[in-house]
């Protein structure tokens, strides 16, 4: 498993707490729900939604066993003709609030702002993270690669988090990712997390650890680690 650093968030929250709290939340895949998961992510990353019978090419399954998964994982969002565009923190249109991500001249969208985080280095990309500050809606921006978070603007950019309860289920975005936000600053994000009882706020550097763990969940060998 990834390795967590043992820091505490500004209210009392140790990082590596959270992040055995997230590895909890989140279902087990065996290897074959790995491929499809990470193609899912690859696939969407080229800014279109994702047909069962283009996640199934590239997971090496069939369709059917596609579909079967996709209608039995909480947090997966299809279109009319059932193609794919939301999928596990990142999403092909955009979202309220709204976190660009940004790879050449291709824009998808995350959930929120733990997402930017492990995203990049699922699908193996270098990605500018575009965000907003919801108290002062001053711009965040940050670039993520597989190495960790650099040229974050502000400098003293925090992130807020909720400690997951439970397994992460259909009511996911409402219930952890609007609680998980970027802040321009730690004055903004304490006067953030003052009103939503359960938040933290963590540092950049922390908040991508945390981000490791959900990449570690759906694609351990990018880590060289069993799940």
């Amino acid at each position: 498993m990834a390795t967590t650093r043992e820091t505490t968030g500004q209210t009392g929250f140790t990082v590596a707490e959270t992040a055995k709290a997230i590895r909890a939340a989140m279902p087990t895949l065996d290897p074959t729900e790995q491929r499809i998961a990470s193609a899912i992510h690859r696939l969407m990353a080229d800014g279109v939604s994702a047909t069962s019978a283009a996640i199934a090419q590239a997971s090496f399954i069939t369709v059917d066993r596609v579909d079967q998964l996709l209608a039995s994982w909480p947090g997966v969002y299809r279109d009319d003709e059932g193609r794919v565009v939301g999928f596990w923190g990142h999403a092909v249109a955009p979202l309220d609030p709204e976190y660009r991500l940004k790879a050449n001249d291709r824009t998808t969208y995350a959930w929120c702002a733990l997402d930017t985080l492990f995203i990049p280095s699922l699908v193996g990309e270098t990605m500018s993270v575009e965000a907003t500050d919801p108290v002062t809606g001053e711009p965040v921006s940050l670039v993520v690669d597989s190495d960790g978070a650099r040229d974050v603007s502000p400098a003293g950019t925090v992130v807020s988090m909720v400690v997951p309860d439970g397994p992460f289920g259909y009511d996911v975005i409402e219930s952890f990712c609007h609680r998980v936000l970027f802040f321009a600053s730690e004055v903004s994000g304490r006067r953030w997390v003052a009103e939503h009882e359960g938040t933290t706020l963590l540092s950049v550097e922390q908040a991508f650890d945390l981000g490791r763990e959900v990449t570690v969940r759906i694609a351990p060998d990018l880590f060289g680690v069993q799940n």
